[in-house]
């Protein structure tokens, strides 16, 4: 029996799309998902919200000069609605909003056009944006953008997002002022009377849901009767900002489920879009799939539903880039380049033949400078990994200019290919091999941690029995626990953490983020850190030793090092650095820094030394920073390479 195609609806205040396995109402001309209408269920959606408040794309934006990460929230609501295209096998549909002096300081200076896709025989519809700013047109800030869903609360009540992170969620009336007490920051609250008893004396935040955007795929909610997932997919991460270590919301208490195309979170201001005078920008954001699922067989599992979203996003991602969007602004895989090669790594101190750069991961961004593709916000971006021989392949890349990046796990610092590469549609372009030397100066005396740019590796406590979100205990991902920063407090009650290399272990020893210590007023202090080691020969004091500091992330912190006194000027200051508000929000690591103290050999001594790690104020709990890893390097002409 042949299939339904998709029919259109065109009523005065919404239209309708619908390919018989689901229909999809859309407010017009706003643009707004009012209804989903699924497996006999007449609204997937929130029916108790406006419904301006279903499905929607959303955006912060400020004026230019502005400062901080607050703006004015825009519910994308478009004028103009158009049908793109109608057939039996698809129909698109574009809502736009197109902005002009009068409205000067009202809505953000961008056009913006949102599409709607649905496809015969699809179990879902996709959606896609495109932002454009003329440069004629005023300067501004955008801080965020996103798509959101908002399911119904009375059915949605279980959340996957990875096969080890998922869960029944509580309700969002058990967030309300007398079911819950707020904690440190209004999206954390401790659940003290929730409508489900299971749920009592548990934390809930949204940020423990956070996702690197690298694993970040499919995410979504599942309802029990009917049987019913509701899956948000996203195939590609070419238009996400800030690469794919960018960590960003995804799923949480309301039902919500997000599309975060950009935000500043785990990164702070440096990540802002900023628009100049005189500064022309366009760019595509998607298309993502909005996934719907159910069971075949009365008696199944709902939970197998997740197995069936993961297959369907491995099926996405193969078809990306889509051949069926039909704006010209989105390029097909013919209109698209490829880039290849090999990159290996050479660090003489390590071996004397150039190593395979296994699993680097590899990434055409905007040209700019080495590692500056981590707060890159207004291209794209086109990442993959290396074998294990060190051989990469970056496909369907949009035309245009990039550089190539790089990182290896395993060794510190940032790869860049200073040629400008400029892909051209339907080419490949071979880069042979190249060969990417890590930042080093001598052989290595001792290090600490793990060059992986996260404090993964480094004790991260169990949480205070108070403050315990039960999907976390006993996980690879304990650092999402609340209130962990509090606990250093505990663990060192009367004295700063100190590290002695060869005997202290710092998967055990080295706290995962050094934080400042609460005092009795509810006042901070902030804390030195010492680390000890021995030198097992005199220290030439016409050479200068290295200590490479590699930071996993920082907030409102300053890091001081002095060498064998602590009460000197300090040898080294990086500053106030760091927005990233890693530590509140649960994250291992926000943006990558990497720095190079000198220590005299004068300085050294034979036998006992110490080096000290201060940040000498503090103003908040979440001030802080994560190492990465730290290693002290002696002159050239030593030799040495003892493992911490």
């Amino acid at each position: 029996m042949p299939s339904q195609g998709v029919k259109l609806y065109v009523q005065d205040k919404h239209v309708v799309l619908d390919n018989g396995i689901l229909q999809v109402t859309i407010s017009n001309p706003d643009g707004i998902v009012t209804a989903i209408q699924y497996n006999g269920i007449d609204n997937l959606l929130a029916v108790e919200n406006q419904e301006a408040d279903r499905g929607y794309w959303d955006l912060v934006w400020n004026l230019a000069g502005s400062k901080g990460t607050k703006g004015k929230f825009d519910k994308i609501e478009a004028t103009s609605f158009e049908v793109i295209v109608e057939n039996e096998d698809q129909v698109e549909l574009s809502f736009s909003r197109k902005w002009d002096p009068s409205l000067e300081g009202k809505i953000v200076p961008l056009n913006i056009e949102k599409r709607f896709i649905m496809l015969r025989n699809s179990s879902g519809f996709y959606t896609y944006a495109i932002y454009e700013h003329l440069k004629e047109w005023p300067a501004f800030n955008l801080d965020r953008f996103r798509v959101a869903f908002k399911l119904r609360k009375d059915k949605f009540h279980y959340m996957a997002m990875a096969d080890n992170r998922q869960r029944y969620m509580p309700l969002p009336d058990d967030r309300l002022p007398y079911r819950s007490q707020t904690l440190a920051y209004p999206e954390a609250v401790l659940l003290v009377d929730p409508m489900e008893t299971e749920f009592r004396g548990e934390v809930d935040d949204k940020y423990q849901y956070s996702c690197e955007n690298k694993d970040n795929r499919v995410h979504g909610w599942i309802c029990n009767d009917p049987p019913v997932g509701f899956w948000q997919i996203t195939p590609s991460d070419e238009f996400r900002s800030a690469g794919p270590h960018k960590q960003n919301l995804t799923s949480h208490v309301g039902p919500t489920t997000l599309a975060v195309m950009h935000s500043v979170h785990y990164s702070g201001e440096d990540l802002i879009l900023k628009f100049g005078s005189n500064e022309a920008w366009k760019k595509v954001f998607g298309p993502i799939f909005i996934y719907l699922n159910s069971l075949s067989d009365a008696g199944g599992n709902p939970l197998s539903l997740w197995e069936d979203a993961k297959q369907q996003m491995r099926i996405e991602v193969q078809d990306w880039p889509y051949t069926f969007p039909a704006s010209q602004d989105f390029p097909q895989s013919h209109q698209r380049g490829n880039v290849s090669g090999r990159l290996l790594v050479k660090d003489r101190y390590v071996c004397k033949d150039d190593i395979p750069a296994n699993g680097a991961y590899m990434g055409l961004a905007p040209p700019g400078d080495v590692g500056s593709w981590q707060s890159e916000v207004k291209g794209y971006q086109f990442w993959t990994r290396a074998d294990e021989d060190g051989y990469f392949c970056i496909n369907n890349i949009w035309t245009g200019d990039y550089n190539l990046y790089a990182w290896v796990p395993g060794f510190i610092g940032d790869y860049k290919y200073d040629v400008i590469i400029t892909p051209s549609a339907g080419y490949d372009i071979y880069m042979g091999d190249l060969v990417y030397e890590p930042p080093r100066d001598g052989p290595t005396l001792w290090e600490i941690g793990v060059p992986d740019r996260t404090a993964a590796e480094f004790y991260v406590p169990d949480p205070s029995p108070m403050f315990v979100n039960r999907l976390y205990v006993n996980h690879p991902d304990r650092f999402r626990q609340y209130g962990l920063w509090e606990r250093y407090a505990d663990l060192y009650p009367d004295r700063d953490l100190v590290y002695t290399v060869g005997v202290s272990d710092y998967t055990k020893d080295w706290f995962f983020a050094q934080v400042t210590r609460k005092n009795d007023d509810d006042t901070y202090q902030g804390t030195t850190w010492q680390i000890k080691f021995k030198l097992d020969c005199t220290a030439n004091e016409t050479e200068t030793y290295k200590l490479r500091l590699a930071l996993a992330t920082a907030h409102a912190a300053e890091l001081q090092v002095r060498v064998n006194d602590d009460g000197k000027s300090p040898l080294f200051s990086s500053g106030q650095i760091g927005k990233d508000n890693t530590i509140a929000r649960h994250g291992i690591h926000g943006l990558y820094r990497l720095y190079r103290v000198g220590i005299p050999g004068n300085l050294l001594l034979e036998g006992d030394n110490t080096i000290f790690l201060t940040q000498p104020k503090s103003t908040s709990p979440f001030q802080g920073i994560m190492y990465d890893y730290i290693r002290l390097e002696g002159p050239a002409s030593s030799n040495g390479n003892k493992k911490a």
